[in-house]
């Protein structure tokens, strides 16, 4: 394998193709990146047989051929090249050669053979969404995932497509997010993604966000193509809770609020919790007024926001940590706030329309 190609486009493909590698591997190969020169482009791959990200890159090739190399060597080494062409170059024992003006490199790279392909699948749908459009409701529903790999169901979101509309949504026990929007897909989907796939889709994609992300699905595995990138995943298989039934019904209390105001009022008050100092929020509902206080062993606070209220008095309490996720995620300058009791979850939505929900489960509350 010979090549050209310039150093700071493989620099950034590198960059973002590592992060697919895995780092605690008994497997050599998964370690490192493998590169592929065929034609007039550049194959890179970087895959821990969970995740893979693909890209290509265009380069002049003057011998085809393909290596694995060290991920993390081989970034290193790209990013500290002078900005400039890079030459590389291989032998017939994989040592593989690289330079760039006065600077030159050998490191020992693998046999090809040795990377694992990424899975064939048959497709069974393939969806175009507005680049945009999808990174904004992962971002507005992926705090909700969870990180408890017992139940790995909840580790991912669910993505549901039904007659043009679609649906992102996560729950992790104590949170959950719905962020819903049309779209032009008349059939119906519906598959779990990995957190760590959707991380990657809100860090790849064009400089603007204004092109679409292509989504190719099969029983366990989808791909999303973004720009010039493919991120490979496999989706997580179980029974995702049926959410609809996990939002409450029964609202005796609901008022609009302020974003700003009571996010701002929260963080008053999340001064004196830590994790370990750590107690609830007490929230209290009553004469058009969010009284807000807290107690710990380090002190205590108070603060009162004034909005309309309508429906019974209620005193709740409430995780900051919980129910600042979930106001930060919303996108409007004011939010609905549905109770339907002391230990119901709290709803919070747009004060119009349905674009997102979001639930927070309750803690328990001392009295006296």
């Amino acid at each position: 394998m010979k090549l050209v190609c310039k150093q700071s486009v493989l620099s950034a493909a590198v960059t973002n193709v590592q992060r697919a590698v895995s780092t605690k591997t008994t497997l050599p190969a998964l370690e490192g990146i493998l590169i592929r020169a065929e034609g007039s482009k550049i194959t890179l791959c970087g895959y821990d047989l969970e995740i893979g990200i693909t890209t290509k890159i265009d380069a002049q090739i003057e011998a085809e051929g393909a290596i694995v190399v060290n991920a993390k060597l081989f970034g290193d080494i790209v990013r500290r090249l002078p900005q400039d062409d890079i030459e590389i170059s291989t032998d017939d024992k994989y040592i593989t050669y690289i330079s760039s003006g006065e600077v030159n490199y050998q490191i020992v790279g693998m046999y090809p053979g040795e990377f694992p392909d990424l899975p064939g699948f048959d497709e069974v749908d393939d969806i175009t969404i507005d680049e945009n459009l999808l990174k904004n409701m992962i971002k507005q529903t992926i705090f909700a995932t969870s990180d408890d790999i017992s139940k790995p169901v909840y580790t991912g979101a669910l993505f549901e497509f039904e007659e043009n509309v679609f649906k992102i949504v996560a729950i992790d026990g104590v949170k959950m997010a719905i962020r819903k929007e049309t779209v032009e897909f008349a059939g119906s989907s519906r598959f779990i993604v990995p957190k760590k796939a959707l991380n990657e889709i809100l860090k790849l994609g064009s400089e603007d966000g204004e092109s679409s992300i292509r989504i190719i699905t099969g029983q366990r595995h989808a791909i999303f193509k973004i720009d010039n990138y493919s991120i490979f995943t496999r989706l997580i298989e179980g029974t995702f809770i049926d959410y609809e039934r996990a939002i409450p019904k029964n609202v005796i209390t609901q008022l609009c609020v302020v974003t700003r105001d009571l996010i701002s009022s929260v963080e008053r008050m999340s001064l004196l919790t830590s994790e370990k100092f750590q107690s609830p929020i007490r929230l209290v509902f009553a004469n058009d007024e969010i009284n807000l206080s807290c107690s710990t062993t380090i002190g205590r606070a108070t603060d009162v926001i004034s909005t309309p209220i309508s429906g019974k008095d209620i005193e709740i309490g409430f995780s900051t940590r919980h129910i600042l996720e979930a106001l930060r995620n919303t996108d409007t300058d004011i939010v609905k706030l549905k109770l339907s009791g002391e230990t119901a979850a709290m709803i919070i939505t747009p004060p119009e329309g349905d674009e997102f929900l979001f639930l927070v489960v309750p803690m328990l509350l001392q009295r006296g």
